[in-house]
């Protein structure tokens, strides 16, 4: 039989898993490759942009939809296991699980604001007026939607230590700290106060920043905030970079509003679209160049 499609893979991926072990997810691949018999060449195919296998690809998204909306869940790197919701949703036996099923959950929907619709014959209307540029465009969007999800998924399965190190790279590349050997010396360095290192503005060291950075899962309030614009107060501090794996209340983004310090808050979301942009934690697999007529050539002078 021919490679099912990923949206055809979600039911089975979730019944696998209804089993309420961890799964690692290699081997699930292949428990479902045998499952729909796919032949030696089938499993060998190929997706067309890269070396992947087509099978292991379409699992994966089968996947990742389905993390997004609850119904499986991943503490560790490569492997996955049900949620309470998802089991819910296997009790009540559906004949299958799609991306018009996953939109009953509000976790989908809010990871799918921007275009994403159901299924119907509008959508393929509203697909057919957009032009190819616009839909390879919609696609790196999607595609770079589940990368910061599973990055931001990677670097909170990390050590508190790991992120320390995670956020001297990334300030690094982003042009803070000169050398990373003098990164390395100042961020990490708990001081007191609220403060977790400070780290140079630029190569030349002309202005300093002041680092707090907080591996957490609840959302960052405003009295984490006043405790390190306090800090830059008591350092005669202007500039300050508040980094969370997590999220900042209202009232956190409101004070920083107003206060004289100059303190930028960097989420989990922003930490991970920061991560992708300046390639920490990820590597290109594939390039597509996008080619136009060269008008200028089929003049004839």
């Amino acid at each position: 039989m021919s490679i099912p499609d990923y949206q055809s893979l979600m039911l089975p991926l979730l019944k696998l898993a209804g089993d309420r072990n961890e799964h690692l997810f290699r081997d699930a691949v292949e428990e479902l490759a045998n499952q729909f018999n796919l032949s030696d060449a089938e499993r060998r195919e190929s997706i067309p942009s890269g070396p992947q296998p087509l099978i292991y690809n379409r699992v994966g998204w089968a996947r990742t939809y389905l993390k997004s909306a609850g119904l499986l869940e991943s503490n560790k790197r490569g492997y996955f296991h049900i949620s309470k919701r998802g089991l819910n949703v296997l009790s009540q036996d559906p004949s299958e699980i799609n991306i018009a099923f996953l939109r009953q959950f509000p976790e989908f929907l809010e990871l799918r604001k921007r275009k994403e619709k159901p299924p119907t014959d509008k959508e393929t209307e509203q697909v057919e007026s957009e032009t190819p540029e616009e839909r390879i465009g919609f696609a790196f969007q999607q595609i770079n939607q589940e990368l910061a999800t599973e990055l931001l998924e990677a670097v909170r399965a990390n050590s508190p230590l790991f992120f320390e190190r995670l956020v001297i790279d990334l300030l690094i590349r982003m042009g803070y700290g000169g050398t990373r050997e003098d990164a390395g010396q100042a961020v990490g360095k708990s001081g007191d106060g609220g403060i977790d290192g400070i780290i140079k503005e630029d190569r030349l060291g002309l202005d300093t920043v002041y680092i707090q950075a907080k591996k957490w899962d609840a959302s960052v309030g405003r009295p984490e905030i006043q405790k390190f614009a306090g800090a830059l107060m008591g350092q005669q501090a202007k500039k300050g970079i508040f980094i969370t794996t997590a999220g900042f209340t209202n009232n956190a983004k409101a004070y920083v509003s107003i206060i004289e310090s100059k303190i930028v808050l960097i989420d989990g979301e922003e930490l991970a679209q920061l991560m992708i942009e300046h390639n920490i934690g990820v590597n290109s697999f594939n390039t597509y160049e996008l080619k136009r007529i060269d008008s200028d050539y089929f003049i004839d002078e």
